[in-house]
């Protein structure tokens, strides 16, 4: 019997293993896949750019002034009109982007839709070929997480490995972009998965490779910033940094709440949501006409924001200001794209004004780049809730640990002070708004996007309400119950009566009354659609076997009860089933 025993312990540790390895090349093969999606998308977009004259290079080499001021005041537009078609073919009537990847991960509920996914690549695609003030890094971290679900769909993959086929999307194509393999494994973990999962760790490291020698030895795209041998700051400027991040972390609550307020405003429009972004681009070419540094990502505003010099400090000052607006204009009216790269070059700007105005009280003068690096981070971290990923991506793209270790410092404060005060991140803030609330962490959420309708039981005890005392104390004493459920001829709930109450009632002489003349024990009705969170909430309320469950159209049918011991196997089960996964096992 040891012997069996042992060999079929064998056998399930070398399946595993083989299920492991497979995992593994999966994550390999999304990978390449994802990173050659997102090379190609960044491609495209840098090529549309320079076509539609939204780019430095391709305006400088034009030459009739008149025609550019057109294409700028038309482009984005006309990109915004097509933008909003688009969206009419997606259910939700908006781009999907990491906000949902992240739900679907954390609350466990599986696929990610490929139709929505391609159609918001593709309004990402046109809302930053036309020169909207959007980022890329968010439609190119939904591609890599669709493409990984696709890949767990199409191989019939349980919950956990989809999971995990996501995250790998996500690191290939970080890791691509930013040249930044550790980035992209970190950035998986910390604002995808949330965990740390030694099973999950190899197959997104996979990933992250492939996309990083795809981005290294395919692709030849240049460093997002260059940064030249720079001097060593003084041991007081590092707490310069530290307040550098806490005021970076007030920007960047400005700038997401920028965002939301908008979308709160435009949803009480009355223009129709498929015209919103071309009233948005409208207004984004007017200011541009002025302001061009505004248009697009904003990449060569970016590499000059890191130069001592290149702006002053009042130009600093208001291409922040109108990019910040910019980006909360063409995303709140419902433009497809992310937030990071606007992020990006809003705490360039930041950071560069305050080592502007530090070098105008002699402080600066040859660690301007620290300034600029810091307000970077300062205001990127608190946005996508990603402190060390954004630590790692400018380690990667600099390879200086001095600068990272300045970086760091300005982090320290950022993070804490923007989830204490805003949230996590936006991602999460939008969550939150749509009814998923993860700040008391993944466990809860699962609860809460739960359902009963798994739980449904018509194991109960259903009495008419016409009954009297005395029959229904011999027809619920027979049952095995000691409450039952008042139904109606119509099949609606009229309440819940206890067999130690009727038995009260018969003692006193009322066997004959109906129990439609009883007293109601006052107890919560639930719906299918009630979640397991709320039904446990209501469960510490009451005392009884179970809850009387009703359909949700207003009409009272009776369909069935869910007992506590569901729920709180429920419970367990969900929690185990997260533990596992946690740690490797699941």
């Amino acid at each position: 019997m040891d012997a069996g025993g042992t060999t079929r312990a064998e056998s399930r540790g070398v399946a595993g293993m083989l299920r492991f390895l497979g995992l593994v090349m999966l994550g390999g093969v999304i990978g390449g896949l994802a990173a050659g999606l997102a090379a190609g998308f960044v491609s495209l977009v840098l090529w549309l750019n320079d076509v539609l004259l939204i780019s430095a290079r391709g305006r400088m080499m034009f030459a009739n002034a008149e025609i550019l001021a057109l294409a700028t005041l038309l482009v984005p537009a006309l990109g915004g009109l097509v933008v909003g078609q688009l969206h009419r073919a997606i259910r939700e009537q908006r781009p999907h982007g990491p906000a949902d990847a992240i739900a679907a991960v954390q609350t466990r509920r599986g696929r990610l839709p490929f139709r929505a996914g391609a159609l918001s690549a593709l309004s990402g695609l046109v809302s930053l070929g036309c020169g909207a003030s959007v980022g890329q890094y968010g439609p190119l971290v939904h591609i890599g997480a669709t493409v990984g679900s696709l890949g767990a769909r199409l191989l019939r993959l349980g919950r956990s490995d989809d999971n995990v086929t996501i995250a790998c999307g996500v690191a290939a194509v970080i890791a691509t972009a930013f040249h930044a393999p550790l980035a992209g494994i970190v950035f998986a973990h910390e604002v995808v998965l949330r965990h740390y999962a030694l099973r999950a760790f190899a197959p997104v490291a996979a990933a992250a490779i492939v996309g990083h020698v795809i981005s290294t030895n395919v692709l030849s795209w240049g460093a997002l910033f260059h940064v030249a041998e720079t001097a060593i700051p003084r041991p007081w400027e590092f707490g310069i940094f530290v307040i550098i991040g806490a005021l970076g972390a007030l920007v960047a609550g400005g700038y997401m709440h920028a965002i939301l307020a908008v979308g709160r405003c435009s949803a009480r429009l009355s223009l129709r949501p498929s015209l919103r972004p071309a009233v948005a681009g409208l207004g984004l070419g007017l200011v541009a006409l002025w302001v061009p540094d505004i248009l697009g990502m904003g990449r060569e505003t970016l590499r000059f924001a890191t130069i001592s010099g290149a702006f002053g400090g009042i130009e600093l000052a208001v291409v922040m200001l109108l990019k910040i607006a910019a980006t909360a204009l063409c995303l709140g009216m419902g433009f497809g794209g992310g937030v990071f790269s606007p992020a990006l070059l809003i705490g360039t700007l930041f950071g560069a004004l305050c080592g502007t105005l530090a070098g105008n009280l002699g402080f600066a003068e040859d660690t301007f780049i620290f300034y600029a690096v810091c307000g970077m981070v300062a205001v990127t971290a608190p946005v996508i809730g990603a402190p060390l990923s954004t630590l790692l991506i400018i380690f990667e793209l600099t390879g200086s640990y001095v600068l990272t270790t300045a970086a760091l410092a300005s982090v320290t404060l950022a993070s804490p002070i923007a989830a204490q005060l805003f949230g996590r991140s936006l991602f999460d803030i939008q969550l939150a708004s749509r009814g998923l609330d993860l700040s008391a962490g993944r466990n809860l959420a699962v609860m809460k996007s739960a359902r009963l309708k798994s739980l449904l039981s018509q194991d109960c005890a259903t009495l008419s309400p016409s009954l009297s005392v005395g029959a229904a104390v011999e027809e619920l004493g027979g049952s095995g119950h000691a409450e039952a459920h008042l139904v109606d001829a119509q099949q609606r709930y009229r309440g819940t009566v206890t067999l130690a109450q009727l038995e009260t009632m018969r003692r006193k002489g009322q066997s004959g009354s109906s129990l439609k003349d009883c007293p109601r024990i006052p107890r919560p009705v639930l719906c299918p659609d009630t979640s397991v969170w709320t039904a446990m909430q209501h469960m510490q309320e009451v005392s009884g076997e179970a809850l009387a469950v009703v359909d949700d159209k207003g009409t009272d049918t009776f369909l069935g009860v869910v007992h506590e011991t569901s729920i709180a196997r429920a419970f367990l089960n969900y929690s185990e089933e997260l533990r596992q996964e946690e740690h490797g096992v699941g």
